[in-house]
């Protein structure tokens, strides 16, 4: 990696593990910031270096607790304003509030839309995140946003390991276009489960499978796993339609509430993540498999510093 001059990485309390990584791939130390809380639960924050006319990158996932981690990046935001800085880059590798991103119910918030205008607002330049729960959420912005894709990471696991017999399938219709991509990356058919939620109670009624699973191995995709309720409704509608093993994967393991116990009792064999947020690996006794966005998000930071194209990093040679 070529020097880097001017450019600062910094970090909250959301994910540290991972903004350390970046900072190894970019070989730059990571920024020096305090970050924590008074007795009287207010969040204090103070940038301990020079980041006047710096290029500044704040890794922070608002994943749980998610209302501290996003007043955590809110003030480092502004942290970083008042103390001058020439650009500000909110990298948030996973976008919480993201599922709120439409009025589908009478009288209720787009939170989506309202933490982009808290961001916006906060000081932040620039927008870098990670396979958003909904496309149109880029929109709620009026800064720019790239958004990255883990799709090539998590077909590259798989490539050796995926046969002809092999059939991805999209947790429900609204993600089949990205398990589509999923499908033609890896050389195989596309399934989807056809699925009913019931209320706002994370309960899911799986109806069927449209596709051919039976005598194949299903490798099934969400963009996140939460409560654990669809995937595991899926992997178990896969084995009654006579699939002869499950697997799954996902961008973002959230894993909140009994998710973990939920995975543990599943049909699914291995579980393949990336670590948008921490997860805790030992919780599924071998059942997950963990892999590193460490060198995507910190070759988007190159690009972004050095004005270089970060589309470019998908396009297909």
């Amino acid at each position: 990696m070529q020097v880097l001059e001017g450019l600062k990485i910094l970090t909250g309390n959301a994910h540290v593990a991972l903004a350390e990584e970046v900072c190894r791939y970019l070989e730059k130390p990571l920024g020096q910031a305090d970050v924590f809380k008074f007795q009287n639960d207010n969040t204090f924050v103070q940038i301990r270096e020079n980041v006047r006319s710096h290029d500044v990158f704040i890794i922070q996932p608002t994943c749980a607790p998610t209302n501290d981690n996003l007043m955590e990046l809110l003030i480092m935001i502004d942290a970083a304003k008042r103390a001058s800085a020439g650009r500000i880059t909110a990298v948030m590798p996973y976008y919480g509030y993201g599922r709120t991103d439409k009025k589908d119910q009478p009288r209720v918030p787009i939170t989506g839309r309202l933490v982009a205008d808290l961001i916006t607002i906060a000081g932040a330049h620039r927008i870098l995140t990670l396979d958003l729960h909904a496309g149109q959420i880029q929109g709620f912005f009026n800064i720019p946003v790239d958004e990255l894709s883990a799709l090539h990471i998590l077909s590259n696991y798989f490539r050796d390991k995926v046969t002809k017999d092999w059939v991805v399938v999209a947790v429900d219709i609204g993600i089949s276009k990205r398990a589509r991509d999923l499908a033609e990356d890896l050389g195989v058919p596309l399934a989807i489960i056809e699925k009913r939620r019931i209320g706002n109670v994370d309960k899911i009624e799986t109806v069927s499978v449209i596709g051919d699973v039976k005598g194949r191995t299903g490798l099934l995709f969400d963009d996140e796993i939460d409560t654990g309720g669809t995937i595991t409704s899926a992997a178990v509608a896969l084995n009654n339609s006579g699939a002869k093993e499950v697997y799954a994967c996902t961008t973002h393991p959230i894993f909140s509430a009994d998710a973990v116990q939920k995975l543990q009792r599943s049909p699914i064999i291995d579980i393949v993540a990336t670590n948008t947020v921490p997860v805790k690996s030992e919780s599924l006794n071998g059942k997950i498999t963990v892999l590193s966005i460490s060198s995507l998000i910190g070759e988007a930071i190159h690009r972004i510093h050095k004005h270089m194209s970060v589309g470019a990093m998908f396009e297909k040679r």
